[in-house]
């Protein structure tokens, strides 16, 4: 059912957002909220006006939302009246970070619409609607100023695209209060922006946006049916395109900006791709009469969901001219990247998700026994404990075909303020569990700080026994910022259930005393990560060596590993400080130059690795799933004698 919510009357949709924040879990004593990251709001479509002022109401509902003051964002303030349409799906995903996993298809349709009706029904003669009622997230119908797309547009479109991706982006208001912005989390995004441009739409793509980094930078995908591109024009970056009836000019054009190598052919269309970056993709189609809704399932099955853009460059590059310029997330171009979407929770390739959001209590007794203080300044009361989980389990593991301990099982464990999900799909671990068929647990576990280790130790545990499939000596753990210390914190707890970590930005976190002593017999192979950008309690930013807090995480696990390292010396041996016994240069995603340390034992053997990727911010990057996961997987850990295996030759 769609609500027509117009008329701006959002108290039964706030009322219930309230209702479903103030909720709490059967067996626990915490009065906290439990967050789900799903919104369970019904369908909606509205103006772009309406969507605007509704926005902040919703929003300020959402669990976990209640300490802030929303608003909606300026840049939609002049925005033309008529112009745009928002559809937003059943339950979209919302709260922290969850925004980022919602699906935006752009539509731009160079015609007018006498009434939302008609714009409705429109989209859904394209398909588009039943696509993100699957997907979950929202549809944008785009119409011209004038009877054509022109300079105005561009304008709109800025404005637009400002407040659909600037996810809890701040302000002050005039007298001086903080305030978040609300479109975004409303009826905006992040990585899954697709843009879909028929006739006088695509000419719009062609000749205003592809020709802009902070334009088609953001873009994971286009669809442009007919169109034209002036002869001046040309494409300013990557964007993977299908093209139907696109002249051949246009064609040739994007072949150059995707550096294309190499093509299949059918009977139905031309594939273009670049043999080392198969995202760099351009499909060329000849259709006389062509089906819209076809040619759009085509493009968005075929093409869209492979890939998404990841925001991980400093604010305002490449658009440091523009009004907004330095807003969160203002990082064009967006990195592109490789994505296997969830489909009614399972991917082309066979990897299930699972979801337990508050229905299941058995780590109930692993609770926490003093409040805490929240990242907002709310408090949590004690009580908490972990329930709410996401299990990533390839297909065989749950149709008995994979055979006993055949299948490696990775912890990953989210940063402050994300949604376990959002780590694991922008960290890359979705793409990886596909490719490599590995198990991925992803715990919420921001509310559970005081009692992390024995909790993300019992989940661990509780996968392998429910899941004889899941290999005990192949176990890892790896996450970002928090989850980072999270990592460090049930590698103290109990190292021996892990053949490796891999800690990427994490928050420098001391060992407990009592800990040391389950590293005498015991090792456990750690490789760190940093940006160069990452100055965040990790780096010294002015010198771009790692700081004191990094330098103590260095020690700590080189001498858990039995590595005594040298004094750091910045002078000789930039970034790290110490020389290394192997150190890789290399690059990451054709894009960021990434330099690796190995650290050997006494037997030679790698032990601690440290990746320092020069380019990106502190942020999440699918590129860092493959990063420890090609250090982690060479070992493994001997069952009965507790004993580290190396072997460098892994597959």
């Amino acid at each position: 059912m769609i609500n027509d919510t117009g008329g701006n009357d959002m108290k039964k949709v706030l009322t219930c957002l309230l209702a479903l924040g103030l909720t709490v879990s059967s067996g626990s004593t915490a009065l906290a909220v439990n967050f789900t990251g799903e919104l369970g709001n019904e369908a909606t479509f509205e103006t772009l006006q309406e969507a605007h002022a509704n926005a902040p109401a919703v929003v300020q509902g959402i669990v976990e939302n209640g300490s802030k003051t929303f608003v909606g964002h300026p840049a939609l303030e002049a925005y033309p009246d008529g112009t745009t349409f928002v559809y937003r799906s059943a339950n979209q995903y919302a709260g922290r970070a969850a925004a980022r996993m919602n699906t935006n298809l752009i539509v731009a349709a160079e015609q007018h619409f006498e009434s939302k009706d008609a714009a409705l029904e429109y989209l859904k003669g394209l398909g588009v609607i039943d696509i993100i009622d699957q997907a979950i997230g929202s549809v944008i119908l785009l119409t011209p100023e004038g009877e054509t797309f022109g300079q105005a547009d561009v304008k709109d479109y800025y404005a637009l695209q400002t407040a659909m991706l600037s996810q809890k982006a701040t302000s002050t208001d005039a007298e001086g209060n903080a305030v978040t912005f609300a479109d975004p989390e409303y009826f905006g995004g992040y990585g899954n922006v697709y843009y879909i441009g028929v006739d006088g739409g695509a000419t719009f793509f062609n000749n205003f946006l592809s020709v802009e980094e902070d334009f088609a930078g953001r873009i994971a995908g286009a669809l442009l049916v007919g169109g034209d591109m002036e002869e001046i024009r040309k494409p300013e970056i990557m964007v993977p395109v299908y093209l139907v009836n696109g002249k051949e000019d246009v064609i040739e054009k994007y072949k150059a900006i995707n550096e294309t190598d190499a093509l299949e052919r059918d009977d139905e269309k031309d594939v273009y791709y670049n043999q080392a970056w198969p995202l760099r993709k351009v499909v060329a189609s000849k259709q006389e009469n062509p089906e819209l809704s076809s040619v759009v399932n085509d493009a968005y099955y075929g093409m869209f969901i492979k890939a998404m853009r990841v925001p991980v460059l400093p604010q305002g590059i490449n658009s440091g001219g523009t009004e907004y310029a330095g807003y969160n997330f203002d990082q064009a171009p967006y990195s592109l990247c490789d994505r296997n979407a969830l489909i009614d929770g399972k991917t082309a390739d066979g990897i299930c998700l699972i979801k337990h959001q508050m229905d299941d209590d058995r780590f109930a007794e692993i609770k926490t026994t003093t409040d805490m203080e929240n990242m907002d300044g709310s408090i949590t009361p004690a009580g908490e404990y972990l329930d709410v989980w996401y299990e990533y389990l390839p297909e065989e593991v749950l149709d008995g075909t994979a055979p006993a301990g055949s299948i490696p099982l990775i912890l990953a464990n989210h940063g402050g303020g994300d949604d376990p999900r959002v780590f694991v799909e922008e960290n890359g671990f979705v793409e990886l569990a596909g490719r490599e068929r590995v198990a991925v647990v992803a715990p919420d576990h921001q509310l559970i700080g005081e009692v992390r280790g024995e909790a993300l130790s019992s989940i661990v545990k509780y996968m392998l026994e429910k899941y004889p499939a899941l290999d005990a000596s192949r176990v890892y753990a790896t996450g970002y910022s928090m989850g980072g210390g999270a990592t460090y914190t049930v590698g103290y707890y109990e190292p021996s259930l892990f053949a490796a970590i891999g800690p990427c930005a994490g928050s420098p976190t001391p060992i407990p005393e009592e800990q040391v002593s389950n590293f005498d017999n015991c090792d456990l192979p750690t490789i760190l990560t940093l940006t160069s950008f990452d100055s965040l309690r990790r780096l010294d930013a002015m010198e771009g060596n790692i700081n004191e807090a990094e330098q103590e995480m260095l020690t700590l696990w080189s001498s858990l590993n039995g590595i005594e390292l040298p004094a750091y010396d910045f002078e000789a041996y930039p970034h790290l400080g110490i020389k290394g016994d192997k150190v890789v240069v290399d690059t990451v995603n054709d894009e960021f130059e990434k330099d690796t340390w190995y650290l050997n034992n006494a037997d030679g053997e790698p032990r601690v690795a440290f990746a320092f990727i020069k380019g990106p911010i502190h942020a999440l990057y699918p590129e860092y799933a493959d990063i420890v996961w090609d250090f982690m997987k060479q070992y493994s850990r001997n069952l009965e004698t507790g004993e580290v295996v190396y072997n460098p030759y892994v597959d």
